[in-house]
C-alpha cells in the first residue's frame, strides 16, 4: 500500500509538470495574441471611417474572388450542340494556302540554257541579254572560272557551317580585307546570301521603339529588315526631299511633348544608292545635311550602286565626292557587278563587329562557299577607272535612245544601268508581258519587273532594261529600234 501510495505521488507531480511545460507556452502566446488583437481593434477604431469602408471592401471582393467557381479547363467545358456545331461549320471559311492572285500569274518562267552572258540561250533562242544584271560582264571570264575551280579543289563546295562555328574560311577574312580596303573603311563583313545582308542589318541595330525613316520606293529586302525591327516606321514620298523633312518635322513635334522618350529613341534613315524599283539615285548630300540637323543614323543600300557609280565604282559616296564618315553602314551586293553570290557591309569597325553578333543572316546561316568568295576577290582585281566610265557612257547613250522613242516614258537616272520603261497607251501588265515574250522570239531578252503582294506601296507595271559593259552602242541601237517597232506593231494588232 505504501508502494503504491507513493507511485501515485509521483505520478502527479509529473502530470503538473508537464502542465506548466505545456500551458505556460500557450497561455504567453494566447496573452501575446489578445495585446496584439487589442491594438489592431484599437487601431481600427481610431481610424477615419473612409479608410475601415475602404478595407472591407477589399477583403469582401478578395472572398469573392477565392469562393467563385474557377474557369473550367478546356476539358470540362459542356459539349456543344448538334445545331450548334452545324452553325460553325456553315460559318466557317477556310483561309487559302496561296494567294488568290496566285492562281492568276503565268507559270510559265524562261528557261535559261547557257551563261548568262553578252548573249544568253533562252527557252532555245539566243538572245542579246538586255535582262539580266551583269553590269560589268564578270561572268564568263576565264580568270574568275579558273580561280572558283582552284577554290572548289581546294575548299571543296560549300562551307556547311556559320562563320561562329567553323565556317570562317581564310578566303572570307581576305575578301572582308580587300572590300573594307576598296571602300575605305575600317571594316567589312560577307553574308552569303545578298537579300539577307540589309534584311539582317537594319535589325541589328533599330529594334522596337526606335524610329526608321525610308523611301517608300525601297527595296523589298529593306522592307523585310525594317519589318524584321519592329521599329516605328514613316516612309516618306520617293527622292522627296520636302516629304522627309515633313516627316522630321512631325516626329521634333512629338519629341517636344515626350522628350524623356525622345532621349532614349534611336533613329535611322534607310535608302538605297541606286534604286531598283526606279532606277533613280538618292540625293545624298542633303540626307547627310538633314542627319545633321534631325540627328539620326544612316544606312545606305548599294547593292545596285557598288560598281556602277563614281570614278572607281565605289558607289554613291564617290559620285557625290562626300566624306564616307557621314554614311554610318554600307551595304551591297555582289550578286551584280562582281558576279557571285552574297553581300556585304562596311563602316567603322565599332558598327560592323555588332553584326558579327547579332546580324541573323550572319550568325545562323552557312558561310559564303569558299569559291564564290575566291570569284570576288578576282573579280575585284577587274576593278579599274576604265571600265567604270564605259559603263556609264553606255547607260547614258541608252537612255538618250530610249528617251527619242514617243511610245514610251523612261524613268531612272542617265547613269544608271536599271531603266524603266512604260508604255504611253495600254501599260498594263499583260501588254508588257505580251511584248517581252515577242522581243525573245526576235532575239532580243527583256522582262517584265515582278514584285510580290506584301510590297508596302504598289508599283506601276514596268519593262526593266538593264544595261552590261559587253554591249556596244550600236548593238543597244539595234535593239531599242527593234524594241519600238515591237511595241508599235503589238499596239496596232491591239487596237484592230
Amino acid at each position: 500500500h505504501l508502494r503504491l501510495g507513493g507511485i501515485k505521488q509521483w505520478y502527479q507531480r509529473r502530470v503538473r509538470g508537464c502542465e506548466r511545460v505545456v500551458m505556460e507556452p500557450v497561455l504567453e502566446t494566447w496573452s501575446s495574441f489578445a495585446y496584439k488583437a487589442g491594438d489592431i481593434f484599437q487601431s481600427y477604431y481610431e481610424m477615419p471611417f473612409y479608410h475601415l469602408i475602404v478595407e472591407i471592401t477589399l477583403v469582401l471582393f478578395i472572398i469573392k474572388i477565392l469562393m467563385s467557381k474557377s474557369t473550367a479547363s478546356p476539358g470540362e467545358e459542356s459539349p456543344l450542340t448538334e445545331r450548334e456545331i452545324e452553325k460553325l461549320i456553315n460559318e466557317w471559311v477556310p483561309e487559302p494556302l496561296v494567294p488568290t492572285d496566285a492562281l492568276e500569274r503565268d507559270p510559265v518562267t524562261p528557261v535559261i540554257q547557257s551563261k548568262v552572258g553578252k548573249y544568253v540561250t533562252v527557252d532555245g533562242v539566243e538572245c542579246l541579254n538586255l535582262a539580266t544584271m551583269n553590269f560589268l560582264g564578270m561572268i564568263g571570264k576565264q580568270e574568275i572560272e579558273d580561280a572558283a575551280v582552284a577554290s572548289v579543289q581546294k575548299y571543296g563546295v560549300g562551307s556547311c557551317g556559320p562563320r561562329g562555328f567553323y565556317g570562317t574560311i581564310d578566303v572570307h577574312l581576305l575578301l572582308e580585307e580587300k572590300l573594307a580596303k576598296f571602300m575605305e573603311c575600317e571594316e567589312a563583313i560577307i553574308y552569303s546570301y545578298g537579300f539577307s545582308t540589309v534584311a539582317s542589318a537594319i535589325p541589328a541595330y533599330s529594334k522596337r521603339g526606335d524610329i526608321i525613316y525610308c523611301d517608300e520606293m525601297a527595296s523589298y529586302a529593306i522592307q523585310k529588315g525594317i519589318l524584321a525591327s519592329r521599329s516605328t516606321v514613316y516612309y516618306y514620298k520617293h527622292n522627296d526631299m520636302d516629304s522627309l523633312v515633313e516627316q522630321l518635322e512631325q516626329q521634333a513635334a512629338r519629341d517636344k511633348k515626350n522628350p524623356k522618350k525622345a532621349r532614349v529613341t534611336n533613329r535611322f534613315l534607310v535608302t538605297e544608292g541606286l534604286f531598283i524599283n526606279t532606277g533613280a539615285i538618292t540625293d545624298l548630300p542633303r540626307l547627310i545635311e538633314l542627319k545633321k540637323q534631325y540627328k539620326f543614323r544612316i544606312f545606305l543600300d548599294e547593292s545596285y550602286s557598288f560598281g556602277v557609280l563614281g570614278a572607281n565604282g565605289r558607289g554613291l559616296t564617290e559620285y557625290y565626292d562626300v566624306d564616307r564618315r557621314n554614311v554610318d553602314m554600307i551595304t551591297g551586293s555582289m550578286e551584280h557587278s562582281l558576279g557571285s553570290i552574297g553581300g556585304f557591309a562596311c563602316g567603322s569597325s565599332f558598327v560592323i563587329r555588332h553584326q558579327r553578333l547579332l546580324g541573323q543572316g550572319y550568325v545562323f546561316s552557312a558561310s559564303l562557299p569558299p569559291l564564290h568568295a575566291s570569284m570576288v576577290i578576282k573579280a575585284m582585281d577587274f576593278f579599274e577607272p576604265g571600265i567604270f566610265a564605259k559603263l556609264q557612257s553606255l547607260c547614258q547613250f541608252t537612255h538618250t535612245q530610249l528617251s527619242a522613242l514617243d511610245t514610251i516614258t523612261v524613268t531612272g537616272h542617265p547613269l544608271s544601268p536599271l531603266k524603266h520603261i512604260r508604255l504611253v497607251d495600254d501599260n498594263s501588265e499583260d501588254a508588257l508581258k505580251a511584248i517581252c515574250t515577242e522581243a525573245r522570239s526576235q532575239g532580243l531578252a527583256i522582262t517584265v519587273a515582278s514584285y510580290i503582294s506584301t510590297e508596302t506601296f504598289p508599283k506601276e507595271p514596268s519593262i526593266r532594261l538593264t544595261i552590261n559593259i559587253e554591249l556596244r552602242e550600236d548593238e543597244v541601237s539595234n535593239a531599242i529600234s527593234k524594241l519600238g517597232q515591237i511595241i508599235t506593231d503589238t499596239t496596232n494588232n491591239k487596237r484592230s
